[in-house]
């Protein structure tokens, strides 16, 4: 197996990740509560110019995923799964530096934002 090494291989793993979180049993009902079908190409949009910040520091993204995540109903069962999730993706599909660095960042992100909503929940 390859490592992640473009755009295109953000956008595969973006868009096999999130077709399986709109499958969820856990996660489907959030995501697909906030994100109309419609609506949804703009959000991979959005993923796709995120991970690339995120994995290759290419400038494009603009905005505060913690502001848009403060309102849904989520917990750490939902970061969870969103984790395993992501991390079967990454596993199914890339091998590599790359791929495990998209693994930790998701972990971190994930981490801190169950850290900050519980707390500002509490």
């Amino acid at each position: 197996m390859k490592d992640i090494t473009s755009l295109d291989d953000i956008r595969l793993f973006v868009n096999r990740f999130y077709d399986k979180v709109r499958e969820d049993a856990l996660l489907a009902p959030v995501f697909n509560s906030k994100i109309p079908a419609e609506a949804w190409p703009a959000h991979l949009q959005r993923m796709y110019t995120f991970w690339n910040a995120i994995l290759f520091a290419e400038r494009g993204f603009d905005g505060n995923p913690m502001r848009k995540h403060l309102s849904l109903p989520i917990d750490e069962s939902h970061f969870s799964q969103w984790l395993h999730l992501f991390g079967q993706t990454i596993d199914e599909n890339f091998s590599g530096e790359k791929a495990e660095e998209a693994k930790k960042r998701a972990a971190s992100i994930a981490q801190i934002m169950n850290f900050k909503i519980s707390s500002l929940r509490s």
